[in-house]
């Protein structure tokens, strides 16, 4: 196919995009803003020479067995994904914890009286998961391929997430639930707050949660190869603030928020399509704090000591209280934290015996304090002894994230709120969520489906329909 294209961002969205697009022949040029590509998966030496960490995006369930990253054969330059032991550990004050496994029937195990129930939630959708994904991983709004695969896994996903939590009988299984229910940042007694939950587990259950080799840059550096090696060019360093800036070209993808879009596009864009990139929502922060631990963490759960990511969030019932707190603005004393201990599946971001912890807290839209305190706070309430392991720490406040990447508006790192609306449609209401109402222009960021995460499905669905367009 013969045809020229723009890309605006090299987040994994954007990359992946110009990934397709190159690889169908068409010419490519990635516009980035930064120094470095990525966005989120970038990767940077920190605290101690030779110690990795991982910007944002940092544990990969989603992108292990994603589609388009899969078909692009990304191995070929360098991708390799790895395992840790467990997956994710929920610790509770009692000393016990929910813990999940890759494997169903492992982790249903572990749950004692909720073994069947875990059972009959998860194990269908693991084992077809890879067909589902077809359905799952594209805008929700359309004639499903397979319609009664995606009935059984769909009618769970409609309930709130602290719904769903009462079908389990013990505080391990709630806990853990609704720990990975959280990560979409929202209220978890909402209609439909279960769906980025139930995703994660049932990707994990069937790939794992993996992390790539090296680091989360690994995935950006395999995509810029591929699109390299058909012929595509990425600039970095390059801002873009109006259309107007842009080289001659038949289609454009812009990986970016929408109210970036729709003030570098202006009055070119139909005025309903204006308004609804302006109302367009975010969703609560994050503050990340990076941590060099002399000989890990000291967990008192053993399991936590095998896990990649550790919830440390307390209570099934204290998880739902403190993301319904910074929902509405107010930063709980004790948040909800997402440890990742990436380094037990990938020891090549150790210096010796000191390791990357990577940790980020639930915080309130655009919140200008500091957190560090109450993450290490919460971390040593399970691990008592951790302050005296911690040998440096180097923090990122919302708005540093925001300031680093423009899709992170107050430090929202899905790229918006995932709340009913925006979870569905995207940016707007239509059954076409990467188009925006002006021909050869596409958006393919993470506020389009299926939504935030490495898998660059986004970026991916946005380019083929702009193959689509090329192909009139």
């Amino acid at each position: 196919m013969t045809g020229t294209a723009v890309v605006v961002g090299s987040g994994p969205n954007g990359l992946a995009a110009a990934a397709v697009l190159a690889r169908a022949g068409v010419d490519v040029t990635v516009l980035e803003a930064a120094d470095e590509i990525g966005g989120g998966t970038r990767t940077y030496e920190a605290i101690v020479p030779g110690l990795r960490h991982d910007h944002c995006s940092a544990t990969h369930p989603m992108a292990v067995g994603s589609p388009v990253l899969t078909e692009l054969g990304l191995d070929r330059y360098g991708l390799r994904w790895r395992l840790p032991e467990i997956d994710c550990v929920h610790p509770l004050d009692d000393g016990t914890a929910g813990v999940l496994r890759t494997s169903v029937a492992a982790t249903a195990a572990g749950l004692g009286p909720d073994e069947h129930r875990w059972a009959r939630l998860f194990a269908g959708p693991a084992q077809q998961y890879d067909v589902l994904s077809e359905d799952i991983l594209g805008p929700l709004l359309r004639v499903p391929k397979h319609p009664l695969r995606l009935a059984r896994f769909g009618l769970p996903t409609l309930a709130p997430a602290t719904l769903l939590a009462r079908y389990l009988r013990t505080e391990q299984a709630r806990a853990l639930w609704l720990g990975v229910a959280a990560h979409a940042f929202q209220p978890l007694d909402r209609p439909l707050s279960s769906a980025i939950g139930l995703g994660i587990v049932t990707a994990g259950h069937r790939h794992g949660w993996a992390v790539a080799e090296g680091g989360s840059s690994a995935i950006s550096s395999a995509l810029a190869a591929l699109i390299a090696d058909y012929g595509g060019k990425i600039e970095t360093g390059v801002r873009v603030d109006s259309a107007t800036q842009l080289p001659r070209a038949d289609v454009v993808l812009w990986d970016v928020g929408p109210r970036t879009l729709a003030s570098a596009l202006g009055d070119r864009l139909p005025p309903r399509v204006r308004r609804a990139c302006a109302r367009f929502r975010y969703g609560p922060g994050a503050y990340k704090v990076d941590f060099a631990v002399q000989e890990g963490i000291p967990w008192r759960s053993p399991e936590a000591r095998a896990a990649g990511t550790v919830h440390v969030g307390g209570s099934a019932a204290e998880v739902a209280a403190g993301e319904r707190d910074v929902h509405e603005g107010r930063l709980p004393e004790r948040p909800f934290v997402l440890v990742g201990q990436q380094y037990l599946a990938d020891p090549s971001r150790s210096a010796g015996n000191v390791h990357p912890v990577w940790a980020y807290a639930h915080v309130p839209h655009g919140y200008t304090g500091e957190a560090t305190e109450l993450i290490v706070a919460q971390i040593e309430r399970f691990a008592p002894g951790f302050r005296e392991r911690v040998i440096g720490s180097v923090s990122t406040s919302p708005g540093e994230f925001a300031a680093g990447n423009a899709n992170f508006v107050g430090g929202n790192i899905l790229t918006g709120a995932k709340d009913i609306r925006q979870l569905v449609f995207g940016p707007r209401a239509t059954l076409q969520p990467y188009d925006v109402g002006l021909p050869g222009h596409f958006v393919c960021s993470a506020a389009t489906p299926p939504g935030p995460g490495a898998h660059g499905m986004c970026g991916s669905n946005a380019a083929e329909r702009a193959l689509r367009f090329l192909r009139r």
